[in-house]
């Protein structure tokens, strides 16, 4: 197929060589590296799963049995963002075919779920005119937001929207940490995380219990995870009780502890400049134990330091002094502790977490900046998870082409690299969770029956 067939932006196309924006020659099935409308409608014909986005939204209500609630899925809110910004709040969709129509149609450069509400929103003003508040969120799932932009104080390898193998490492922590609290302190289940096709991770939990706190006690839910409450004007961002919260403890005994020691103090190099380990020595709250550390490190540096890495050496140096039989205080002991937590700890946007009424990003959505698709992450083995080889809207595309001699294979995302995230997302997501709601629409449809059967009893 030809150029055109790429700017015309047909579903079916299949891209071909032909020449790029640079004038060089496309080599075989390569796809210029990029994101626009048009790769994207190709995306949204044949990869978006469509289907599995509306199975996931109607938690079972989009079945035949007399207790599903048939308005359930068409009073979620939608977002799209289009090309140019455009910004389309409160859309809704009452059926699968809806919902795919609209998106492969509108093309939409970014797709955010928010709450399922009283009425459809889409019909909202409808009822602001009969003077009652009808208009109001009902279930939203609980939704955490974590961004390394808001740990730019702490890695020194990138900053900003820049992400790297060697500062990553802090997602998966968060993800460990949230992800075993969520499960073991609160007893949810159904967790998605979610790769936010740049800088961070999406977590959304879908119980049924989950998705009808209220706004208060989501608010308390993101207050238990606080910890971090500084900003860049203080030094120190961390302070912990005695004797530690247990989620606290066991975040630290099994995931942040050995995290900062064996990687982070390496890759980041925490105490190679002055200025990185004054940082640390501004947690210290013991003048004279600053001083012998600063007077150590700053003699360090003009005689050969020995074969050991220096960040090592100066973090064993400080976590000796402070730990020693001599200094008996609580604090200073404590304060080893709050270092390793200022650094390694997650920070989560808490006001996304907070609202009901909140907008996420759809998984699967592809990124505009980057061209990465939002797949899912398993946190059971979050470690192997490389943001950098996430598939992209092009090298899909190239999939696409090369995959298209291939009869033997129904789905169309098979033949790509994005088949793996979706068999995951539904295998380990998807069929769990809606066998769950379709128990609860059950079990309740039943103890409604037998209510009535004893009231006309009696």
């Amino acid at each position: 197929m030809t150029r055109e067939d790429i700017e015309n932006g047909s579903e079916d196309m299949v891209i071909d060589e032909g020449k790029p924006e640079g004038g060089e020659r496309m080599q075989g099935n390569a796809v210029p590296e990029g994101f626009n409308a048009n790769y994207l409608k190709v995306y949204y014909g044949k990869l978006f799963p469509h289907a599995d986005m509306f199975k996931w939204m109607s938690y079972g209500n989009d079945g035949k049995h007399p207790a599903c609630d048939q308005s359930y899925f068409g009073r979620r809110e939608f977002s799209f963002t289009l090309d140019n910004d455009i910004y389309l709040r409160f859309q809704s969709f009452n059926s699968a075919s809806e919902l795919e129509n609209s998106i492969k149609e509108k093309c939409p450069f970014k797709i955010d779920i928010g709450p399922v509400y009283s009425v459809d929103p889409a019909k909202r003003h409808a009822y602001a005119q009969s003077g009652d508040n009808v208009f109001a969120p009902v279930e939203r799932e609980l939704v955490f937001d974590i961004d390394i932009t808001d740990y730019d104080d702490v890695r020194y390898c990138c900053s900003g929207a820049d992400v790297c193998l060697d500062c990553w490492p802090l997602m998966t922590v968060a993800i460990k940490v949230i992800d075993a609290s969520l499960r073991d302190d609160f007893g949810f289940n159904h967790i998605l995380w979610v790769y936010s096709g740049r800088r961070g991770v999406h977590c959304w939990v879908c119980d049924g219990k989950a998705r009808r706190l209220t706004n208060e006690q989501r608010a308390s839910i993101a207050e238990y995870f606080r910890v971090y409450k500084g900003n860049e004007n203080s030094h120190k961002k961390v302070s912990l009780t005695v004797p530690l919260h247990p989620f606290l403890g066991r975040s630290y005994t099994e995931v942040l502890k050995d995290f900062f020691e064996s990687k982070l103090l390496l890759s980041q190099k925490l105490f190679s400049t002055e200025e990185r380990y004054e940082k640390i020595l501004e947690m210290i709250p013991d003048e004279s134990i600053t001083s012998e550390l600063r007077g150590k490190w700053q003699d360090n540096k003009r005689s050969s330091m020995s074969k050991e890495d220096t960040n090592v050496v100066r973090w064993e140096q400080l976590k000796h002094i402070l730990q020693s039989g001599k200094q008996k205080a609580q604090a200073l002991q404590r304060c080893v502790k709050e270092i390793v937590f200022s650094f390694t700890y997650p920070r989560l946007d808490m006001e996304v977490s907070k609202h009901m009424n909140h907008l996420l990003k759809a998984p699967f959505c592809v990124h505009p900046k980057t061209g990465r698709v939002c797949v899912p992450i398993d946190p059971n083995c979050c470690e192997e998870f490389d943001p950098t080889s996430v598939p992209t809207l092009s090298k899909l595309l190239e999939e696409i082409n090369m995959g298209s001699l291939r009869a033997d294979i129904d789905n169309e995302w098979d033949r790509t690299s994005l088949g793996k995230s979706i068999r995951f997302f539904r295998s380990s997501f998807l069929q769990p969770l809606l066998k769950v709601c379709k128990e609860e629409i059950e079990n309740s449809y039943n103890a409604k029956l037998q209510h009535s059967k004893n009231s006309l009893n009696w």
